[in-house]
């Protein structure tokens, strides 16, 4: 058999070639979402992304016999370890036939890298961060991620715990229906909580765009400051994304709380476009375009992929509120379901709210870990 060569992205075509094997690897998995190859140029810019401003990162090709058969990325993030005074080094951007040398390979030299950046621990899937694409798909295989979420085969797993990687934390994915969500108790509590703290929703103002995300960025860090693995997104990270999302945005599933006029939490959700992408198998942009115009009536889900509230309201029932509320505006627009992605398996307080509203587990993703040396 020919030997497995592990080789650095170096000119565009590499750059190119590294985005094709997610392709490659992934096509023939009825359930995963191809994301559009705009997105993965721009997550994948080292020159342009403003996440690598603050990353060390190398991106590296497997090839057997002059063909590709996987990838991996390896990553210092440098405010991570600032924020969490560690010395870890990640890898991410994982893909890999279902064998085991390759796998290993591509790790070796994943963490070989981080290593020689001074990292003593060594975790992953992440892509390329905690805001990205976080962890690995362990449980939930025959269902389409949400818009957003990661989505990989199901022997994964089996390759990275070969390899000597073990868990260091699951993150859940709770699925909640419109059809079971409300009771007469949950209401009284909601209206219960606003009135006792004082709390006023408010959407985001779309006319206002940037001033809402002024606001956002006023919250954001400090709500989200004391979650394991956390890393404060910098002025540029939060321009980046929210320019992102803007396309996608309904108001109404982009809640602000506000306590005497001051903002105290926010909840951001989003259409589950995945349900439309689904079918735009190239990832192209036009043809995304027009896949998103055609079945834009026919998503039924929304995901909620942030909710928080800054540390001194934790405790007064705010985040439910706007849980609450999200599931009200979302019914209201005529969405069904919502995907509420992903939540520490151990933040009890979130664990809780999703049960609450009677969210049931749909899918688990995984991060592991392991010393460098």
């Amino acid at each position: 058999m020919s030997p497995i060569v592990i080789r650095p992205v170096r000119t565009k075509a590499d750059r190119k070639l590294f985005i094709e094997i997610q392709w490659m690897l992934n096509q023939h998995q009825p359930a995963w979402v191809p994301p559009l190859r705009m997105d993965r140029w721009k997550l994948t810019d080292r020159e342009k992304n403003p996440f690598y401003k603050h990353a060390d990162t190398e991106f590296y090709i497997a090839e057997r016999g002059g063909a590709p058969v996987g990838r991996i990325g390896a990553i210092v993030n440098h405010n991570h370890n600032r924020e969490h005074d560690e010395s870890m080094g990640f890898f991410g951007f994982f893909e890999s036939v279902d064998d085991r040398a390759v796998a290993h390979a591509l790790l070796d030299a994943a963490r070989a890298f981080v290593k020689a950046h001074g990292a003593t621990q060594f975790r992953g899937p992440v892509t390329p961060s905690v805001n990205d694409e976080y962890g690995l798909l362990v449980e939930g295989f025959d269902k389409t991620p949400a818009v957003l979420m990661a989505y990989n085969p199901p022997y994964y797993g089996g390759l990275l715990e070969g390899y000597g990687l073990t868990k260091v934390k699951d993150l859940l994915a709770f699925l909640m229906d419109q059809e079971t969500v409300y009771s007469d108790r949950l209401d009284r509590a909601n209206r219960l909580v606003r009135e006792r703290h004082g709390i006023e929703l408010r959407p985001i103002d779309m006319k206002r765009f940037r001033e809402d995300v002024e606001l956002l960025k006023e919250v954001y860090n400090r709500a989200w400051s004391k979650n394991w693995g956390a890393v404060p997104m910098t002025d540029d990270e939060m321009d980046a994304l929210a320019a992102d999302l803007k396309p996608v945005i309904v108001p109404d599933l982009v809640l602000y709380a506000f306590k005497q006029g001051k903002v105290v939490g926010f909840a951001l959700s989003l259409p589950d476009i995945n349900q439309a992408l689904r079918f735009n198998r190239s990832g192209g942009l036009v043809t995304g375009l027009w896949h998103l115009w055609m079945k834009k009536k026919h998503i039924d889900t929304v995901r909620i992929i942030a909710l928080g509230t800054l540390p001194e309201f934790v405790n007064t029932g705010a985040a439910g509120v706007l849980f609450y509320e999200t599931a009200v505006r979302a019914k209201r627009l005529g969405y069904r379901y919502g995907e509420a992605s992903w939540v520490l398996e151990d933040n009890l307080p979130m664990v809780k709210s999703a049960g609450a509203l009677n969210g049931v587990i749909s899918k688990r993703y995984r991060l592991y870990q392991m010393p460098v040396t």
